[in-house]
């Protein structure tokens, strides 16, 4: 301990010596120095970042198959009416040997496949059938990334959150409500949310029940014919925007 004390104190002497012989220079010219510096010395991760989709190096197949499914919110939350593909008419002059249908979608790629459940699963509203995208897989692998830049690319305001740190399922409930049922003010160009819950496997289960209401909540002016519309009311309204929930053990 004594000689840990005399090495620092050394060493205190050392740096105040050198400080004192340095010529001290203006401050205005070393503040641009400082913000350089700032600049220079930040983390590689933050620096090389992705910010746009195309700079992902993360699996093809599921940033297409995420984009795709965020996409499909475009009716409800941007009012955007849904762009129907024209068939090719070379593919309806030509049928393929008129083989049956199972024999037809043995061809389609992963891709299409993928793209024709999502499409034709929509439910009375016009939401998809899946209101939470999960992505699950281990550390570092780029989920948070992925969610961020996909979330800018469709025009969406990323709201994140974590699970694991709201342990109250009414703080939980409240922060879930807050960021899909209000609109971002920030800015002159509001945009509107999407919700973004990491680590929601270190949720507990009554966070994970609240977040199970909210989605499978019924219209409240539909259940107003049965007698439940004010209670419905009085817990929230329809769920309008997309959730993006992270995970590392599925």
């Amino acid at each position: 301990r004594r000689r840990v004390l005399e090495a620092s104190q050394q060493l205190t002497e050392i740096i105040n010596s050198d400080t004192g012989t340095e010529s001290p220079e203006p401050s205005g010219e070393a503040e641009p120095a400082d913000e350089e510096d700032s600049a220079s010395h930040c983390l590689w991760v933050d620096k090389f970042t992705p910010r746009r989709y195309m700079e992902l190096l993360s699996d093809d197949y599921t940033n297409r198959c995420l984009l795709k499914w965020l996409k499909l919110w475009d009716t409800v939350v941007f009012g955007k009416e849904k762009v129907v593909k024209k068939a090719k008419p070379s593919a309806e002059t030509h049928p393929p040997f008129n083989q049956p249908k199972e024999q037809q979608n043995k061809w389609k790629t992963k891709m299409q496949l993928t793209e024709e459940i999502l499409e034709a699963e929509l439910d009375q509203h016009k939401r998809p059938k899946y209101k939470v995208a999960l992505l699950c897989g281990p550390p570092g692998l780029g989920k948070t990334t992925l969610a961020h830049v996909i979330a800018r690319h469709a025009g969406y305001n990323a709201v994140e959150m974590n699970a694991s740190d709201d342990r109250s399922p009414e703080v939980f409930k409240t922060r879930i409500e807050a960021a899909t049922q209000m609109k971002s003010v920030l800015g002159a160009n509001e945009k509107p949310n999407c919700l973004i819950i990491d680590e929601i496997d270190g949720a507990p289960a009554a966070s994970i029940n609240v977040l199970l209401n909210i989605i499978h909540r019924k219209d409240a002016e539909g259940e107003a014919a049965a007698g439940m519309g004010r209670r419905r009311r009085r817990e929230g309204g329809l769920l309008l925007r997309p959730i993006i929930c992270i995970c590392n053990d599925q």
